[in-house]
């Protein structure tokens, strides 16, 4: 009996394979307006690839994609407070510390891309456009989230609380 529970066993477990490289898994892509195929998504790049010009479709996107793959631990503004955390893990770095504000763009897209201290790679689910997106719009919350008084209208100091 034990054996051929045994055997069964390794019959079944001889069916798995790695649902990364099946040909039917697939992405959809907005921006094509198709489902297209893991390997089309997500290049595997070897050559660095060079940031987009700043437009406002790259921030839209780079919104899109932060609120997908990075609120999770980062949070809506960025500070660390994301779902995740708030269940118990390690909070990440806050994108508002002054280490962050003063690091080049670059480090933004190369985290994403090679992972950094308990966060792992993305570079197999964000494909490069998308990491220059996502390091465009971490810029813009770094802005939006520490202007300086000094920087404000008048209109706009007098709305503040």
């Amino acid at each position: 009996m034990k054996r051929a529970a045994l055997l069964l066993t390794l019959a079944l477990l001889s069916g798995c394979d790695d649902m990364l490289v099946q040909p039917y898994a697939k992405l959809y892509d907005p921006e094509a307006g198709r489902v297209q195929p893991v390997a089309e998504a997500v290049p595997w790049q070897d050559a660095p690839v060079a940031p987009p010009p700043l437009t406002l479709a790259l921030l839209q996107r780079g919104q899109q994609r932060f609120r997908i793959d990075c609120t999770p631990c980062h949070g809506e503004l960025g500070n660390g407070d994301g779902m995740i955390v708030q269940r118990g893990f390690s909070p990440p770095p806050s994108y508002h510390s002054a280490r962050l504000r003063e690091a080049p763009t670059q480090h933004f897209y190369d985290v994403i891309t090679h992972g950094y201290g308990a966060m792992y790679s993305f570079a197999g689910r964000v494909a490069p456009r998308d990491r220059w997106a996502i390091a465009a719009y971490i810029r813009a919350l770094q802005h939006s989230q520490d202007v300086p008084v000094a920087a404000l209208t008048p209109e706009q100091k007098q709305a503040l609380p």
